[in-house]
């Protein structure tokens, strides 16, 4: 009876995909508890690299059952594709291993075009969504007015709906962003099709994940994007439209706390971000370049160079106390390899009240409530260690790091308080290192 519960714990593209993957090996039921298909999870096994967006990580553990839950947005048209690509790889996404939530709510190819136009319409203040239709979702869930999964059990009904759905979004796409209309009837085709291809994989989430746990089986809980693109917890506005956090797994999948034994947040052995918005540690040198190059830095969904800094200790303390974590994965240790010096911020600082009395103000605390306007003023203070030139991509002990990097990751654990039980070395799924040193 038991819940594990990743997340990731800066902006997100930490790299929980694989970490799920390497989880999955002690649970039953796999089950992704947010976001839609602007998320982006990598796998690479058995020679080839599967670029998940919305079917759960654990969906090459052929003995276990992987769940779309209810706080899920999906785009049935990617979901299609993505199952089609799996199933030509041999991987079985038959209705009895890949389980749609019928609580989850349904992107529709107008939710992409208002995302658009209204990013597009900002100007100078984008966000930089990935214009998948992720926001307009969520905000006609919390308007009362979207389809849900569920609906998809009728398909011709559901296209009806599908249709006068789209008539009403075109209203929004002309009379607010000028733009053009899709067509209601195309749509409706579209996605009385969807609906038939997937009406068999729903069920009842919130049911099948208490039916786990009653019968002393592990759920896998499978975040999306990370803490500071939450929607409450995040750097707002600049954020999606779900919950990241640990909290998420429970609304998004329909169980409660006193399940849940573990907490593991998702870290890179860096920083990066995607889009608009305050980055402390950012840089913008041929330090930022090399990481971005080395570590293959480009959206998963998009394709976009993110941008790179140096590993915020700040950041990582907030995740400890928003998620409640037990412990940190941390990913790409091996890109650092080769620099000769490496920092990690341990506080920020901005000048003070009367700044011309040389007064500074310091914290080591996350400043979340005061908007990003206020983060953007203070700037980090930097802890300095030495680096290494050793190739990790080999190692599989802790002890047998070189000494630098064990001073490295010791340095977080001392920082932030929980201990690193799990160290990504390479991009495939034997290059890790965990705590007891399990392969």
């Amino acid at each position: 009876m038991s819940a594990i519960v990743v997340v990731g714990a800066q902006w997100g593209d930490e790299g929980k995909g694989r970490v799920v993957d390497y989880l999955a090996r002690e649970a039953q039921l796999v089950a992704r508890f947010n976001g839609g298909d602007n998320a982006g999870h990598t796998v690479v096994a058995e020679g080839h690299t599967l670029k998940l967006h919305l079917v759960p990580s654990g969906i090459l553990h052929p003995d276990l059952i992987c769940l779309i839950g209810a706080g899920v947005v999906v785009n049935p048209e990617r979901l299609v594709a993505e199952m089609d690509e799996l199933a030509a790889l041999g991987v079985d996404v038959g209705p009895s291993r890949l389980k749609i939530s019928a609580a989850a709510h349904t992107i529709l190819p107008t939710h992409r075009a208002l995302d658009g136009a209204r990013d597009a319409a900002r100007g100078r203040g984008a966000i930089g969504t990935t214009r998948r239709g992720i926001g307009p979702t969520y905000a006609d869930k919390a308007a009362r007015v979207n389809l849900r999964a569920g609906d998809m059990a009728n398909s011709e009904q559901f296209a009806e709906r599908v249709a006068e759905a789209v008539q009403v979004h075109n209203r929004r796409l002309r009379e607010q962003y000028s733009a053009e209309p899709l067509s209601p009837e195309q749509a409706a085709a579209e996605y009385c099709a969807y609906a038939q291809r997937l009406a068999p994989h729903l069920t009842d989430g919130s049911a099948l994940v208490g039916e786990m746990l009653a019968a002393g089986k592990t759920v896998l809980c499978e975040a999306a994007q990370g803490l500071l693109l939450d929607l409450d917890h995040g750097t707002y506005p600049y954020v999606t439209s779900s919950s990241t956090v640990a909290g998420g797994a429970l609304t998004g999948l329909g169980f409660g706390p006193r399940h849940v034994s573990r907490v593991i947040g998702v870290a890179k052995a860096y920083t990066t971000r995607v889009g608009a918005g305050p980055f402390p540690t950012e840089l913008l040198d041929e330090v930022g370049d090399r990481i971005r190059e080395v570590g293959s830095e480009y959206g998963t969904t998009t394709g976009r160079p993110r941008r790179c800094g140096w590993l915020d200790l700040v950041i990582l303390r907030y995740a400890v106390r928003i998620n409640g974590l037990n412990g940190l994965a941390l990913t790409k240790l091996d890109v650092l390899s080769g620099l000769e010096r490496l920092k990690m911020a341990v506080a920020y600082e901005r000048d003070g009240a009367r700044p011309e009395c040389g007064r500074r103000e310091r914290t080591e605390v996350f400043p979340a409530e005061f908007g990003v306007e206020s983060l953007a003023q203070w700037k980090p203070v930097y802890e300095e260690l030495p680096g290494w030139a050793e190739d990790i991509s080999g190692v599989r002990s802790r002890d047998e790091l070189p000494p630098a990097a064990r001073e490295y990751v010791a340095r977080i654990e001392e920082q932030v308080g929980v201990p690193v039980t799990f160290i990504g070395v390479g991009p495939e799924r034997g290059q890790t290192i965990t705590m007891n040193n399990e392969q």
